[in-house]
């Protein structure tokens, strides 16, 4: 089966066909570091990371390039709140983010463009606009130099991306008045400075880059006029995605990205996740709760571009399913190196074909559209398996670590489960050995409802705990 994705342009699926044979070119817009992440931000680099690892699985080189948007209007607003220097600010939560994603297993971008080493590049873009026609320069509105917004209605595709004619966003969009503007829809490529602001010079005066041309130029410069894949969150098909193609395309004449990947929202119950209906809950906050590993679970195990209800007891929920590929693939280790078992057997052969046609099971998921809840279903008939195995005192050391290697490329490769560090979120060894310690008190003190919490507390970092007669056993789950 040939790998097929869903492309939002053409709103529906399509082959993948890179413009590179073996290779890919692959940008997704990055945050705007001005506060720790959500349970949003973990949702899509953790579907993208699957993406990337899986395409890599199949053997492409993958260049995957994510920016950060180091300057901007909540930047500014919240460092003038704390009184900090807004590049120190960005900087900061630039850094909180690597704490999160590393957390997570999120593989490392190949590049991390920032707006603030791009503003030359951007220039020269918002030139380029001007010269074919597309941008036009009005007056400031801040009593020093000039802005320079995108001329919609010269872009006679725009709304190919999110589906809706010029028209109809015209007609549902609330813009506020600006009698500078020729449309009401045009949008800002160069900002003039505001008092007190960051700024740059340019040839409009002192100001700063739109947010929406960042991308356009971070990503061409990285990885050529046209990409293979673009992605991002559902929530910027309109406007960010929509501008990026309006500019891109009426610079270089050329389609902008091949394929338009979008992942969906998380949701709390019925409502998105939003800071005013008070249901906002960080990352950092669901990594400390339930585990680095549980995490990554719960985003892999619905399907990257359905909502995903992020309710702690829906996360919870997929704790022994967890635990279940924890001891599989404990089990599968050990019995590798058993030395009582033969280093090869005359079911080897069984063995492999059986191992082979579930891991095909598991690629033809993934091959449609990245289906990681299909792929998970795989990756149990290979659990189920594995214990039919061990049962089995003639299946031989060779053919379980066929099965080791493969159980390992498939969920921790491909779907990053155990790469998700439960350490990186972490709890030191003196800190589990105390609360281990006062576990114990508490059952001495026949607290066990404490000595419960303890337990689960401890169960949520990745902490197993085990009564033996001679005292409390503790090991970090695989």
């Amino acid at each position: 089966m040939a790998l097929t994705v869903f492309d939002t342009l053409s709103k529906g699926k399509k082959k993948f066909v890179p413009l590179e044979e073996g290779k890919v070119r692959m940008y997704v817009c990055g945050i705007t570091p001005y506060d720790y992440c959500h349970l949003g931000h973990g949702r899509c680099y953790t579907a993208f990371d699957v993406i990337r690892r899986y395409l890599a699985f199949c053997g492409y080189k993958v260049k995957y390039v994510q920016n950060f948007t180091d300057i901007d209007d909540k930047i500014i607003k919240r460092a003038s709140e704390a009184k900090q220097d807004p590049f120190a600010l960005s900087e900061r939560f630039s850094e909180e983010y690597f704490v999160d994603m590393d957390s997570l297993g999120i593989l490392r971008a190949d590049e991390y463009p920032l707006v603030t080493k791009n503003i030359p590049d951007i220039i020269k873009f918002v030139q380029r606009l001007i010269s074919n026609g597309y941008a036009y320069v009005v007056e400031g509105q801040h009593g020093s130099g000039k802005d320079v917004y995108y001329e919609v209605s010269r872009f006679i595709p725009y709304g190919k991306l999110s589906g809706q004619p010029l028209e109809k966003l015209r007609a549902g969009a609330r813009i506020d008045v600006d009698e500078r503007k020729k449309n009401a829809e045009d949008f800002a490529l160069w900002k003039s400075a505001k008092p007190g602001e960051p700024s740059w010079d340019s040839p409009w005066g002192k100001g700063r880059p739109g947010w929406h041309i960042e991308c356009s130029v971070m990503s061409t410069k990285n990885l050529g006029d046209t990409l293979d894949i673009h992605g991002g969150g559902q929530d910027l098909i309109f406007p960010h995605h929509e501008d990026e193609i309006a500019q891109s395309e009426a610079a270089t004449g050329k389609p902008f990205a091949n394929y338009w990947l979008h992942n969906g929202f998380v949701v709390v119950g019925k409502d998105k996740m939003a800071k005013s209906l008070g249901n906002f809950i960080t990352l950092r906050q669901a990594l400390d709760t339930h585990g680095a590993r549980l995490v990554r679970l719960f985003y892999v195990s619905t399907h990257y571009r359905g909502p995903i209800d992020a309710s702690p007891d829906r996360i919870e929920e997929l704790r022994p399913t967890l635990q279940k590929l924890l001891d599989t693939r404990q089990l599968i280790e050990r019995e590798k190196k058993n030395e009582a078992r033969p280093e090869k057997s005359e079911s080897d052969a069984k063995v492999k074909a059986d191992v082979f046609a579930t891991a095909r099971k598991f690629e033809d998921a993934m091959d449609d559209d990245f289906n990681t809840p299909l792929a998970l279903s795989a990756l149990f008939e290979l659990k189920d398996f594995a214990y039919r195995l061990e049962a089995e005192k003639g299946t031989s050391r060779t053919s379980f670590a066929l099965l080791a290697d493969t159980f390992e490329k498939l969920a921790n490769g491909v779907l990053g489960i155990f790469d998700a560090n439960e350490a990186k979120a972490g709890i030191p060894d003196a800190e589990v050995a105390a609360l281990v310690a006062e576990r114990d008190a508490a059952k001495k003190a026949k607290d066990f409802a404490k000595a419960d919490e303890i337990r689960d507390g401890l169960a949520r970092k990745g902490i197993i705990l085990a009564d033996k007669p001679t005292g409390t056993l503790w090991k970090r789950a695989a």
